[in-house]
């Protein structure tokens, strides 16, 4: 850690504060003493310019355009690896063993089915409900189901606790699927790989024998790769944040589902999608370009430009790659929603306005479509999103129990309203 200083003039009085160096990443100052030392807040609404923790599990340089899960490069774990492998790293901070992924692979598939009673609790939710309020619902009753590993203090608990949730993710979000569409639930296999298990207990039903894809399984496998962890998001600070209070981990995770839900977050790829169908077809495309490049109009591209990325998204390179393979595989040539997609895809790389804003499209869109090919709703993108950030969730939740620093979590505010005033009996207002 470096040695320097900030220093800070306030009122006639000079107060210095510890710079600290990350290992990769900008300098930044330690201010946990701004207020005792000179009775003041910073102000920084959404945390943009603050660092609400330390962590090891996650790089991003938006203005390069890189993400490191445990220092590798998203693009090679998501064309070398399994999913199952970047839950190891992002848990354990290595890669595997050929001994230790066996073991781990193993010990997720024995925790992939969920207590029969749970399925029952499906039958309390309306069939139109939106199967984001169905996982928010069921991951938060986990903690009634599985209340042997909800003691944040043993590391035994800890463990089996993330490890069901990484196993049980997928056989929940099927459910609600299932249950959203009114088909018999599926039950896990073994047999088979996680991204294909989760593939067949979508898209199997009892009477039928059902051969899941490989191509269709691979592209599934990094689009789970592609969203297993990016850093200090709104849901993971609301994970870190929920489970600083000491709640349960089942909790903690169900709180993260809640904040990803919102269209800013992880309702990216559905609102990318509407979008698409509001355009309609390619002739409509140069009237929405004008739209998107008018100030005054509200309309905005959805799928394009990143909070984070000033650069192209390096998850996007490889969600783009895996679009064409899937629409490949699948032969599909006459929709004209992915008409529409190719076409705005091709536009917004060569044209000057969307090349000086750095609109390029990110992995939003390029999932929206995908998952759009593979047959599932729109209402099923972010419960997907949220199946893959889970290991993130977790691996960020258990490094926060970890550290002998984490406090609960307390943010601060600016207050504007009225200072202290007297009560006034009814008979006088």
């Amino acid at each position: 850690m470096s040695e320097s200083t900030a220093k800070l003039e306030l009122n006639g009085k000079s107060t210095e504060f510890k710079v600290r160096q990350g290992s990769v990443g900008p300098d930044v100052i330690d201010i946990s003493a701004l207020y005792k030392d000179t009775g003041t807040f910073t102000y920084d609404p959404g945390f943009t310019s603050t660092a609400s923790c330390e962590s090891q599990i996650t790089y991003i340089d938006g203005d390069a355009g890189v993400l490191l899960h445990r220092g590798y490069p998203i693009d090679q774990l998501a064309e070398n690896g399994d999913f199952l492998e970047t839950c190891y790293l992002l848990l354990y901070g290595e890669l595997p063993t050929k001994a230790q992924k066996d073991d781990f692979d193993e010990r997720v598939t024995r925790h992939t089915m969920v207590h029969e009673q749970l399925s029952r609790f499906f039958t309390g939710f309306r069939r139109d409900a939106h199967p984001m309020a169905v996982m928010c619902g069921v991951v938060g009753a986990l903690s009634a189901f599985y209340h042997d590993s909800t003691d944040i203090s043993d590391p035994h608990h800890r463990m089996v606790a993330s490890i069901r949730l990484i196993a049980k993710m997928p056989t929940i979000a099927a459910m609600a699927y299932k249950y959203h569409i009114g088909q018999p639930f599926m039950y896990p296999k073994n047999e088979l790989s996680f991204a294909a298990n989760f593939l067949h207990m979508c898209f199997a039903v009892p009477c039928e024998d059902y051969k899941v894809n490989p191509v269709l399984a691979r592209a599934m496998e990094r689009i789970f790769i592609l969203h297993a962890d990016h850093e200090q998001n709104a849901s993971t600070s609301t994970v870190r944040l929920a489970g600083s209070s000491g709640a349960n981990p089942f909790a903690c995770i169900a709180a993260g589902i809640a904040c990803l839900w919102g269209p800013a977050h992880g309702g990216a790829n559905e609102a990318a999608l509407n979008m698409l169908a509001e355009i309609g077809s390619v002739d409509r495309i140069p009237e929405y370009i004008a739209k998107a490049k008018d100030k005054n109009d509200p309309f905005r591209l959805m799928g394009f430009g990143h909070r984070v990325y000033k650069n192209y998204d390096p998850r996007a390179k490889i969600m783009q790659k895996t679009t064409h393979e899937v629409l490949g595989e699948l032969g599909i040539k006459d929709d004209p929603l992915l008409d529409v997609a190719m076409e705005l895809e091709k536009i917004a790389l060569t044209d000057e306005y969307f090349i000086e804003k750095k609109l390029y499209p990110n992995i939003d869109f390029y999932s929206g479509i995908t998952l759009k090919a593979l047959g599932f709703p729109t209402t099923m993108f972010t419960v997907l999103f949220a199946l893959a950030r889970t290991v993130g969730w977790v691996a960020q939740w258990k490094e926060m129990i970890e550290d002998p620093s984490q406090k609960i979590g307390r943010p601060r505010q600016l207050y504007t309203g009225y200072a202290e005033r007297d009560y006034v009996p009814m008979a006088k207002r």
